[in-house]
C-alpha cells in the first residue's frame, strides 16, 4: 500500500480552498455586465452630484466698450435729381430713331430724325429771298447813290447857271435895256432849277443810310435773314438731340411715326448727382437731421453697400401712408446702380463712440425706473442694477453698474440671483 507523501498532503489540503476561488471568480465573471452597469451608474451619479452642486452650463455675453449707432431703417428707389422730357418742337414723320432704351448719350447726340423735305425747300426759299434783298442794298450803294450823287451835282449846276441868267435880266429890266419878258422867262427858269436841285438832295437822302429808301431795303434784308434764321431753326428741329449727357430711359417713338410738337418722345436721366428716394416713419420724424450719413444697398446686390448722405426733408408728411420722404445723395453712386432700383437704407440719427455695450436680451425689465442684469461672478448669478443709454437693434448702452470684460446672461437663461452657475462664453 502506497504512503501519502507530506506534499500530497498539503496538495489535497488546498484543494477545497483552491475551488472555493475558482468560484468566486466564476461567479463575477459571470455577472460582469452587472457590475460594470452599476458602476456607471455610481459614477454618473458622482458626476451628476458634481455638476448638482457647481450649476448648470449658463451661456454668457461679454461687456464690451465699442461705437453704438442707432439707425432708421427705410427702403426706396434709385431717381436723378431730375429728368428731362424730350420732345418734338414740330410736327413731323418720324424717319429714323437712332438710340434705344437705356443707353447712354451725349450732349448734342442725334437722337431722333425727323423728314425735311418741306423744311429744306423753306429754307432754300428763305436764302433767296435774303440774296435779293442783299441785291437791293448792293443798288442802292453801287447805283442808286451814286446816280442820286451825280443828279444833285448837274441839278446844283444848272440852279448856278438859273440864278447868273435871272441875275442879268433882272438888271437889264431894272436899266431899261432888258424886256420884261426876258426877265419872266429868267424867273420862271430859276424856280424849275430850285425844284430839280431840291429833287436830286431828296434823291440823295432817301439812297443813303438814314433814308427811306436805306432803310426799306435794309429793313427788307433783316426780315429776310430772320426768315432764312427761322428756317434753318425749324430744320435743325427735324433732328432732335440730347439736350445734356445722360441715359435714356423710356423711350415711345418709333420709325414712321407722326409726332406732335411738345408730346413726350423720350425720358432721360442727366448724368450727375444720384439720390434716393425713401420714405420714413412719421415717428421717426424727430430723428432726422440734414447732413446724416447713412449705408444703403440695392436689394439686387444686397451684400455690396455704400454710403450715402441725408440732403432733403419733405415738409409735409404724407396722410394716407404716415410717413415722410426724404432724399439722400449719393457721392460715388456705384457702376451697377440703375434708375428706379429698389435700395435699402440706413440712416445714422445716433451715434454714440466708446461705449459700454451689451446685448438687449440681457436686460431684465428695460423700460422700468429699475432695469437690472444678471452677471457672472464667483460662479454665481448676481443681480446687478443699471442705467441704460441709447438702444440700437439688438444692443444697449449701460451708462452705470457695468465695466467691459464683465459676462452677463441672457434672460431666457431661467436662472435665478444668487444661484450657482458654470458660465460658458459665447
Amino acid at each position: 500500500m502506497d504512503q501519502i507523501t507530506p506534499a500530497a498532503d498539503t496538495a489535497s489540503r488546498d484543494l477545497p480552498k483552491a475551488a472555493g476561488h475558482g468560484g468566486l471568480i466564476a461567479a463575477v465573471w459571470h455577472r460582469k455586465w452587472r457590475i460594470a452597469a452599476l458602476m456607471l451608474v455610481l459614477a454618473g451619479a458622482g458626476w451628476g452630484l458634481l455638476r448638482w452642486r457647481a450649476g448648470p452650463e449658463v451661456v454668457v455675453y461679454p461687456v464690451v466698450k465699442a461705437e453704438l449707432v442707432r439707425t432708421v431703417v427705410a427702403t426706396g428707389h434709385v431717381e436723378t435729381p431730375y429728368r428731362v422730357s424730350i420732345g418734338s418742337q414740330i410736327t413731323g414723320t418720324v424717319k429714323e430713331v437712332l438710340v434705344e432704351e437705356g443707353q447712354s448719350v451725349r450732349q448734342g447726340q442725334p437722337l431722333v430724325s425727323l423728314d425735311a423735305t418741306e423744311l429744306e425747300s423753306a429754307v432754300v426759299q428763305a436764302e433767296g429771298a435774303v440774296a435779293q434783298a442783299d441785291a437791293r442794298m448792293r443798288q442802292l450803294r453801287e447805283l442808286t447813290k451814286p446816280a442820286a450823287d451825280e443828279a444833285q451835282k448837274q441839278a446844283r449846276a444848272n440852279l448856278d447857271n438859273a440864278r447868273a441868267a435871272f441875275d442879268r435880266a433882272d438888271k437889264l429890266a431894272k436899266s431899261g435895256a432888258g424886256t420884261q419878258a426876258t426877265l419872266d422867262e429868267a424867273t420862271r427858269a430859276l424856280n424849275v432849277a430850285l425844284t430839280l436841285a431840291r429833287t436830286a438832295e431828296l434823291q440823295v437822302y432817301t439812297s443813303s443810310p438814314g433814308g427811306s429808301d436805306y432803310v426799306i431795303a435794309e429793313t427788307q434784308l433783316s426780315q429776310a435773314k430772320a426768315n432764312l434764321a427761322t428756317a434753318r431753326a425749324r430744320l435743325g428741329y427735324a433732328t432732335i438731340t440730347a439736350p445734356r449727357d445722360g441715359v435714356l430711359i423710356t423711350r415711345s417713338v418709333e420709325r414712321g411715326a407722326v409726332v406732335q410738337a411738345g408730346k413726350t418722345l423720350l425720358v432721360l436721366a442727366p448724368a450727375g448727382d444720384t439720390q434716393l428716394v425713401v420714405q420714413i416713419d412719421e415717428k421717426n420724424l424727430s430723428l432726422l437731421k440734414l447732413g446724416q450719413s447713412a449705408l444703403a444697398s440695392a436689394d439686387a446686390y444686397p451684400d455690396q453697400r455704400f454710403p450715402a448722405s441725408l440732403t432733403y426733408i419733405n415738409p409735409s408728411v404724407d396722410i394716407t401712408r404716415a410717413s415722410v420722404e426724404v432724399k439722400l445723395t449719393v457721392p460715388e453712386p456705384p457702376v451697377y446702380l440703375r434708375q428706379d432700383m429698389t435700395v435699402s437704407v440706413d440712416i445714422a440719427v445716433d451715434r454714440r463712440p466708446d461705449a459700454v455695450v451689451v446685448p438687449a436680451r440681457t436686460v431684465h425689465s428695460p423700460t422700468s425706473a429699475a432695469p437690472f442684469v444678471l452677471v457672472a461672478r464667483d460662479g454665481r448669478a448676481r443681480e446687478q442694477k443699471v442705467r441704460l443709454g441709447l438702444r440700437a437693434g439688438d444692443q444697449v448702452q449701460v451708462l452705470e453698474g457695468l465695466t467691459p470684460g464683465e459676462a452677463v446672461l441672457p434672460v431666457a437663461s431661467g436662472v435665478r440671483a444668487g444661484q450657482r452657475i458654470r458660465p460658458v462664453s459665447r
